[in-house]
């Protein structure tokens, strides 16, 4: 193992960007010119080593984030690849969380794209630092300009321009540095050597432009640079190099690099930019988190080793060969190798077992993780994607990370009672990876249903469960993750009283529901003068809670309600839990009807590129299916389309484009909000899940 760097020369970083910008591609090139590697293996031939699942290899996408370390010019880069399908945004989410910087990667061709603004957001939510590179200058259709253009017009206008490409698509052969004011060219095997060059003379002119917008907008960062600039004095590299970093660790800045990693062009340069300008674990200074024991307190943990030990387990994964693998970023002390630590979340132990650095899914054993550093831990029980792991003297509850709920569900059934067995085992073990899958039993129809981000989210999910855990399971048709809330306020009344001689049942319950946009759920006691019992109330909580994972429209999980139990009363001897409760779903249900109630429905952020010839095909088909068209725009040849669309009306979308457009148009989706369903949509829903309970009660 390379010896330990000190924390000024570390560098976490994760490569995100919209699907087929070149993530992977990027990093195996990374890992080459770093050394890690010694032969490049491609994406599209099944063999690039971040993409180790079996299901990355056959579709040539990242559908898990791997870990990686890699070291250049004395610095340590451990990198995690994420992916970009907006299915799998759950691996960007957890990523972001816990890493310094980022590269965020374009599709020169395609400028941005609709998940590199999903994940551009998700870096704005945790403050992480960027660089942008502009990936793919050599592809057919290749266009810097544009693509600064969107990058200034959709994600933000701090970024500023350091590098310019000299030709574009075919013709791209070099890049222009603006701090050194050279050319270089990428020679030898893989473009290992960069040869210096001049700046041809019929670009000088467009290179002092972009030059002096450089300096101007450098010039708010460091005062040495702004007082050289307006005298017009020369400015060294290194005070230039000093403003791009304070710009860029306060998120003040975002540079903008070009290149072409499968052409093997400007990748080194992204790679010095990286540790040039990126944060240290020190740049980002000391975790805040707050008190188990009073969560109004704030505390701190410095990124140091002698600090008490603080970690967020950010991501967890089943290795076939050692078992559940748990990726935890150490923000303060050291951790070693059957350490106890505690999870405040859960209030258990935690005994940490072998400490591995990972390589994709090769591993290293280590006997210490330090301060700053990312690392794999074997052996842990009890915890999940987002705990923290802590001092046991010291405890401390960094920033929880919060995950989507799922848009999509199918029902699964096992083909055999052998698969039976195992399936429940392995659902489990996949939930327990992957926060953004949840499944369950319906009450209903008792079948087994899986839900998920999207279609590929679950397709991956049933060949998972095929592969890895031995489990065949038929599958229906995708059904859309409806909800129920009300509108307005209102207030409603449940009386539960039964005498069948001896002791009865007795519950009363008086509650208000109130619409809440911040909470999907919360419950909240205005019980006074004793009419229900202190040890009742529990039991009108979980009642509530019970009602609104059932709904009561047609079904669906009900969200955004405040529930207010204001009065009621109780019978000294038939009074119980089991009463109460059943009070409450009545008092619940009364009042759930007087209240607005409306079915919602996830609605989609849809975006087509397609051929002009296409357009008005494209915006009929989306309106036909219940779109609002919200803006149209050219991207070089090619217009796109911006809408908003049920999901419900998307399924098989991307068969019917191809088809429409002979193949030449492509879309993305990503979920965008849940919105009231028409009302003649409403009604037939309801009578389509009426008729099934109806159904299955003859049965």
């Amino acid at each position: 193992m390379a010896e330990r760097k000190p924390l000024e020369k570390v560098r976490n970083i994760g490569i995100m960007a919209h699907i087929d910008a070149g993530k992977t591609t990027t990093t195996e090139r990374v890992l080459f010119y770093t050394g890690k590697k010694h032969k490049i293996w491609e994406v599209h031939d099944g063999a690039a080593e971040m993409d180790w699942m079996e299901q990355e290899k056959e579709r040539g996408i990242t559908i898990t984030s791997a870990a990686t370390t890699c070291f250049r010019h004395d610095c340590q880069i451990n990198i995690i690849d994420t992916p970009g399908h907006v299915d799998f945004t759950v691996e960007v989410e957890r990523s972001l969380r816990v890493l310094d910087g980022a590269v965020a990667l374009l599709d020169s061709s395609q400028g941005v794209e609709p998940q590199t603004e999903t994940v551009w957001r998700q870096a704005d939510k945790y403050g992480v630092p960027r660089i942008i590179f502009a990936n793919k200058m050599d592809k057919l259709g290749a266009d810097f300009y544009m693509s600064v253009e969107s990058i200034k017009s959709r994600i933000t206008d701090k970024a500023v321009v350091l590098q310019l490409p000299v030709g574009q698509a075919d013709e791209f052969t070099a890049i222009i540095d603006l701090l050194t004011m050279k050319m270089y060219t990428f020679e030898w095997d893989h473009g290992i050597d960069t040869i210096e060059h001049e700046i041809p003379a019929d670009m000088m002119e467009k290179v002092k432009a972009y030059k002096e917008e450089m300096l101007d907008k450098l010039s708010l960062f460091d005062d040495e640079l702004a007082e050289k600039f307006l005298w017009g004095e020369d400015i060294s590299i290194e005070i230039i190099k000093r403003a791009i970093r304070h710009g860029t660790i306060h998120n003040n800045l975002y540079p903008i690099l070009c290149g072409s990693a499968l052409g093997n062009k400007g990748v080194q340069q992204m790679l010095d930019a990286v540790i040039d300008y990126l944060p240290c674990p020190l740049d980002r200074g000391a975790m805040k988190g707050l008190d188990p024991d009073d969560e109004t307190k704030i505390l701190e943990r410095k990124p140091n080793d002698a600090e008490p030990v603080s970690a967020i387990a950010f991501k967890i994964a089943t290795d076939p060969f050692v078992g559940t693998l748990t990726f935890v970023r150490v923000y303060s002390g050291i951790i070693k190798s059957w350490d106890s630590l505690l999870n405040p979340l859960t209030r258990q132990k935690e005994r940490v077992g072998r400490l591995l650095l990972m390589h994709a899914n090769k591993r290293e054993e280590i006997a210490e993780i330090h301060a700053g550093h990312i690392c794999a831990f074997l052996g842990l029980k009890d915890t999940r994607t987002g705990h923290t792991l802590c001092d046991m003297k010291n405890p401390i509850i960094l920033e929880k990370m919060t995950f989507p709920e799922p848009v999509i569900d199918i029902a699964i059934e096992p083909k055999s009672k052998a698969d039976q067995e195992r399936m429940g085992i392995a659902l489990s073990k996949l939930a327990y990876e992957d926060p953004s899958f949840k499944y369950h039993t319906d009450a209903e129809s008792n079948q087994t249903i899986i839900a998920g981000m999207g279609e590929l989210h679950l397709e991956i999910i049933v060949d998972r469960l095929k592969r890895e855990h031995k489990v065949e399971v038929t599958t229906g048709k995708p059904q859309v993750a409806y909800r129920e809330t009300i509108t307005q306020t209102a207030n409603g009344e449940g009386l539960f009283k039964r005498q069948t001689g001896g002791r009865g049942q007795f519950g009363h319950v008086l509650l208000r529901l109130e619409k809440n946009m911040e909470k999907d759920y919360e419950f909240k006691d205005e019980v006074t003068g004793g009419v229900i019992p202190k040890e009742f109330i529990p039991a009108i909580d979980k009642g509530a809670k019970e009602t609104v994972a059932q709904g009561v429209l047609a079904g669906y999980p009900i969200i955004n309600v405040r529930v207010i139990p204001y009065d009621g009363s109780y019978h000294d001897v038939d009074s119980s839990e089991i009463a109460f409760k059943i009070a409450t779903y009545k008092a619940f249900k009364d009042a759930f009807m007087k209240a607005g109630p409306v079915i919602l429905e996830p609605i989609m952020d849809v975006e087509v590129v397609t051929p002009e010839d296409y357009v008005w095909d494209v915006m009929g088909d989306l309106s036909s299916r219940r779109g609002m068209i919200q803006w149209q725009d050219k991207r070089g040849n090619a217009a796109v389309i911006k809408a908003k669309v049920p999901l419900s009306e998307m399924f098989g979308y991307t068969t019917d484009l191809r088809s429409n457009t002979q193949g030449r148009a492509q879309s993305s989706m990503h979920f965008a909000s849940y919105e009231k369903v028409p009302e003649n949509v409403a009604k037939k829903i309801i009578e389509e899940r009426s008729g099934k309970i109806k159904a299955m009660d003859a049965e």
